[in-house]
């Protein structure tokens, strides 16, 4: 059984760095279940959330600015979206051959009567398969790529070997909450999972933030990227590429 689990692991992560993923893991969802879902027995059928991050690139997310997330990233964003669901469509098709259920989860879909939450949020799904810890900014924080990723995930009832969680890894750094223009970040210090969203980020500020660039013709989508291009994680894979690029 154990060799079976860590084939099919193994089997799942394969195709989806084949498809264009940069990380890949899986999340027991027992410890999950306590959190927002709609509909709020979402995870009953299921054992595991599988997390799948694409990177965004270095070069749009620092030409944002505070007043012009730009048009290149609204697009990229929308890319990267587009990238994810198509992996996610893959994976649950792979694990529905396979004989077991499988639901996969749109990288950026609003559901439900709260307003900007997902089906289930994919930030606690990766944080619980290990792929990184929730930052100030509350976005995922990856070693690798800080904050500079999307992501989706799939839920299933087929056994696989699940990560764990990562510790927050910020230290005293508020950078995004400098950063951000709305003044929408609170800072919840060592805090590895705020209890609650809006324990960490005035909601209605940010999504404000949001609605105006998603109504302005030139981005079109609900973007704004200062938190994420602020992240020195995320500016430290981007020095180390460049690096490793000029060697």
């Amino acid at each position: 059984m154990a060799n079976t689990v860590l084939s099919r692991t193994k089997e799942v992560k394969n195709l989806a760095t084949s498809l264009g993923a940069d990380l890949v893991g899986v999340a027991d969802l027992v410890p999950l279940r306590p959190i927002y879902t709609h509909p709020v027995d979402l995870l009953a059928p299921f054992s595991h959330g599988i997390s799948v991050a694409v990177r965004l690139s270095d070069a749009v997310i620092d030409a944002i600015t505070p007043h012009d997330p730009t048009a290149v990233y609204a697009q990229h964003y929308v890319t990267a979206n587009a990238l994810l669901d198509q992996i996610t469509f893959r994976l649950a098709g792979l694990i529905q051959a396979r004989g077991y259920r499988a639901l996969p989860i749109h990288a950026s879909q609003q559901v439900g009567p709260k307003r900007w939450y997902a089906a289930i949020s994919h930030k606690a799904v990766a944080r619980g398969a290990g792929l990184g810890w929730i930052g100030e900014n509350l976005l995922l924080v990856t070693p690798q790529f800080g904050p500079r990723v999307r992501l989706a995930s799939v839920l299933t009832d087929m056994p696989l070997q699940s990560g764990a969680p990562m510790a927050k890894a910020c230290g005293g750094c508020h950078a995004c909450v400098d950063a951000c223009p709305a003044r929408a970040l609170r800072g919840v210090g060592a805090l590895d999972y705020p209890e609650s969203r809006e324990l960490a980020l005035d909601t209605a500020v940010c999504a404000g933030r949001l609605d105006f660039f998603h109504g302005e013709a030139s981005v079109g989508q609900p973007v704004c990227g200062i938190c994420v291009q602020a992240c020195p994680y995320g500016k430290k894979a981007a020095r180390g590429a460049a690096g490793a690029g000029k060697a």
